[in-house]
């Protein structure tokens, strides 16, 4: 009987997960990509730890078409499944109270390094710094036009795990969209996802640096476009960490649009400091001490300006409506949107090919049969904590073992 052959178009985690699952199900795989080592892009993840993967990851916590699509996806190959997988490859995880996983190593290059050796157990042919720069269709099988268009690989099936256009340094160019587009598939734009937000921050230069939890809620005019309660870090041009990121693909799909941030400076801390207040609320304690011990120390002076009283005034010479317009300012700091940094900062992409033209079970195109795709070339993002690397493990492997069929 003939070996099927698969070829994967990327080595990140997506396309390494769809290699090994391939090649467990005895296909013959080969496995492209631009850098020099396979999973490159695994190394900036988690600052260097690998944020691996998240406990909540259900398909609620994402924006796609289609979410009855995720329903299937992790339905089939979930955070628990993924896990057990990775145990079995050598990568054991361990997770943190909010249900962050780590591998126990605390290293991406650990993990890209197991998993580079899987792939060499497993029999994967690895073609590293190599370009696939066309798909085109060879009868019922694929052409991949390789090593600067001299060479064509024909292979049975394809699975596209290209990446989109987050960290270009890290050869996510989005080169393959036209050629996808060509072969009859629909492109969402691509626009930055996870990646800082630009606003108007004037009033916060004495804040770059500062972190804190905020409660955000981003507007465009009245409506409400989306919420996130994280850390944030103020900046020179906005807003960095995992509260605003996680709303940055609405910003990102809204060029020129009127978007504002109200900021919550205390979405855990209101009640502690109302209770302060009203137990000093008579004495000649400073305002200032008060807002010192519910945030840091930078924050308070800026807050008292923008609600404009003296930072060193007594809380028994505020009137009521003074602490009433105080804590109005506190939790609905309203912050024009100008947009968002571009891809080199961004953690991945959103757009790319619609889930609506992907059969969940297999993540096989249903446009174009024996093509897959997988990870973040599907118009699929989810918030920062693992989750988007969990969606590139269950649709590399499902992705690989959809091959078999």
């Amino acid at each position: 009987m003939k070996t099927r052959s698969v070829g994967i178009v990327g080595g990140g985690p997506a396309g390494i997960m769809a290699a090994l699952e391939a090649a467990r199900c005895g296909a013959h795989v080969t496995l492209f990509d631009t850098n020099a080592i396979v999973g490159r892009k695994l190394l900036v993840t988690g600052n260097g730890r690998c944020n691996i993967s998240n406990q909540h990851a259900t398909a609620d916590r994402y924006t796609c078409a289609e979410p009855a699509f995720l329903e299937e996806a992790f339905s089939l190959c979930g955070h628990r499944e993924t896990m057990a997988r990775l145990h079995e490859l050598g990568i054991p995880t361990s997770s943190t109270p909010d249900g962050w996983c780590y591998p126990l190593s605390n290293s991406a290059a650990a993990v890209a390094q197991t998993l580079g050796a899987m792939l060499n157990l497993a029999g994967v042919a690895t073609r590293l710094k190599t370009k696939v720069a066309d798909i085109g269709r060879a009868g019922t099988r694929y052409a991949l036009t390789v090593g600067g268009g001299e060479q064509k690989v024909i292979v049975d099936r394809v699975v596209i795990a290209c990446g989109g256009k987050a960290y270009p340094a890290l050869g996510s160019k989005g080169a393959l969209f036209p050629v996808l587009e060509r072969l009859g598939h629909s492109i969402v734009p691509i626009r930055p996802a996870l990646v800082p937000i630009t606003a108007e921050v004037k009033q916060f230069h004495k804040l770059q640096g500062v972190r804190l939890d905020v409660g955000l809620v981003l507007f465009e005019a009245e409506r409400v476009l989306g919420r996130s309660v994280g850390n944030m870090m103020f900046t020179q041009f906005g807003f960095s960490g995992p509260a605003p990121m996680n709303l940055s693909h609405l910003v990102s799909a809204r060029p020129g649009k009127q978007l504002s941030l109200s900021i919550d400076l205390l979405p855990h801390h209101h009640g502690q400091l109302t209770d302060l207040i009203a137990r000093w609320r008579s004495r000649e304690v400073p305002l200032g001490v008060v807002l010192g011990a519910v945030m840091p120390p930078k924050a308070g002076p800026v807050i008292t300006l923008l609600a404009g009283l003296p930072h060193d005034v007594r809380l028994a010479d505020l009137s009521d409506a003074d602490v009433s317009h105080l804590l109005n300012v506190l939790t609905h700091l309203v912050v024009r949107v100008t947009g968002t940094r571009g891809f080199r900062f961004a953690q991945v992409s959103t757009g790319g090919v619609p889930v609506t033209d992907v059969d969940p079970r297999t993540m096989e195109s249903r446009i174009l049969p024996g093509l897959y795709f997988a990870g973040e070339v599907l118009d699929v993002v989810g918030p920062c904590g693992g989750f988007n690397l969990q969606f590139a493990w269950t649709s590399g492997a499902l992705a690989g073992t959809g091959t078999a069929t």
